[in-house]
């Protein structure tokens, strides 16, 4: 077509559009200069949509749920891990942070501590969820996972005193969760140190004001040494100072208040301690580590199965060498865990699960560690594995690289030479 053509056709297009747009505001401002047409309009338009949505409501509108709706209901439920050191720096996490790894893994490092600390206490949960804290006083703290604050995989935490009202003397001895969701826990199992135990169901503890409430009643010379969780098809280990320890079936304990003392789990001298007890089943493990050093792995099964109340049997042979029995811990997994070692001058050493013996029960035990001076042993826990520092393995890998390339096949023989010179002069 001509150019002269197109332009004809264009300019048509144009005026007829103008032309449509000058009808249509004759319309409506016909329609706007009477009242009896803008309601027209409106009773066209309402019966359209009538004829289109009028199907019967396929929702509920509830106005009374504003009465109940809370600042929890906006919190999402998160699985979430929260850890408490020995110091007392406690902090969450999610889940997802630990990655699952194939047995033989280095694991990733999930918290910095100081050199004096590390990690005694942890607890997988939802956020939601009730965290009970048992304290060495009887009393015990309940608050809910997601009021723990969230820090970063390498913080430290925040120290557990701004979050319970602690007293001066009083230090957190177990961490629990008060799921009663869970079928496997039916109640909760307290041991002192001067050898009471009691048993209290979980209904006991639903409503606790926040400056604590008393879990077990104490003597004054008497503390709570641990909390454990129960399903009433356990066993019950309690080991003493004096190297004694007895086994029972949990059901001889039976069911109490929450505001009682207990009844005797062994029966001990005056000045002999209660060290520790575990809730087990009958093939599992027991380590025992002394106040010098030394310790033992040894299966449950050596131990006889007695009452409660009685002394007992020789978990370990007492000596001079070896020292009191400082603390029990049931063993499950060997290659998953580290022992860490506290003594009472502030000296920590970490250890293999895997390299302490399994000896039988009428044993002293093999040397842990060798102590100096008049150093006693204080603590005893068992704790995840980690990798000591992921920074440090990152650099010192680049730096492998680096070096690797700098390096030609002539300087690598030389190299070669000079590292046998030192390790001679180290010899």
């Amino acid at each position: 077509m001509r150019l002269r053509r197109l332009t004809g056709l264009e300019r048509e297009k144009i005026e007829d559009e103008l032309a449509e747009l000058l009808k249509t505001i004759a319309e409506l401002k016909d329609i706007l200069s009477s009242d009896e047409k803008i309601l027209g309009v409106i009773k066209k338009e309402l019966l359209e949509i009538k004829d289109k949505y009028g199907d019967e409501r396929r929702t509920h509108i509830d106005m009374t749920a504003i009465e109940y709706i809370e600042d929890e209901s906006l919190i999402p439920n998160d699985d979430i891990i929260v850890t408490l050191t020995n110091k007392g720096y406690i902090k969450r996490l999610k889940s997802d942070t630990y990655k699952t790894q194939n047995r033989g893994g280095v694991g990733i490092k999930g918290m910095a501590t100081n050199e004096d600390d590390f990690v005694e206490h942890m607890l997988n949960l939802n956020s939601h969820d009730f965290v009970l804290f048992f304290t060495n006083k009887g009393k015990v703290y309940r608050i809910k996972g997601y009021e723990i604050p969230e820090f970063s995989r390498q913080s430290k935490g925040l120290p557990i005193i701004n979050l319970l009202q602690l007293d001066k003397d009083e230090r957190i001895s177990s961490i629990l969760t008060g799921n009663k969701d869970d079928k496997d826990v039916q109640t909760f199992v307290f041991v002192t140190k001067k050898g009471l135990i009691k048993r209290t169901a979980l209904s006991e503890f639903e409503n606790i004001r926040k400056s604590g409430k008393i879990a077990i009643l104490l003597k004054e010379d008497d503390e709570l040494i641990n909390v454990k969780t129960a399903c009433g098809k356990n066993e019950i280990v309690v080991g003493a100072s004096n190297g004694r320890m007895v086994r029972f079936d949990e059901n001889e304990v039976r069911i109490m208040g929450r505001n009682t003392s207990g009844v005797k789990a062994i029966d001990i001298p005056d000045d002999v301690n209660v060290v520790g007890f575990t809730v087990l089943m009958p093939e599992d493990n027991i380590l025992i580590v002394t106040e010098k050093g030394y310790g033992k792995i040894t299966p449950i099964s050596e131990y006889r199965l007695t009452h409660r109340g009685s002394k007992g049997v020789k978990a370990l042979n007492v000596t001079e060498k070896n020292g009191n029995m400082v603390s029990i811990k049931k063993v499950d997994d060997f290659e998953s865990y580290d022992l860490v070692i506290v003594t009472n001058s502030g000296v920590i050493m970490k250890m293999p699960m895997n390299q302490i013996s399994v000896l039988k029960r009428n044993t002293q035990g093999t040397r842990l560690i060798k102590l100096k001076d008049d150093q006693l042993l204080s603590t005893v826990a068992i704790v995840n594995k980690e990798e000591e520092s992921d920074e440090n393995d990152e650099l010192n890998s680049e730096n492998d690289i680096v070096n690797k390339n700098n390096f030609n096949e002539e300087n690598i023989d030389t190299t070669e030479d000079n590292t046998n010179e030192v390790d001679n002069s180290n010899e």
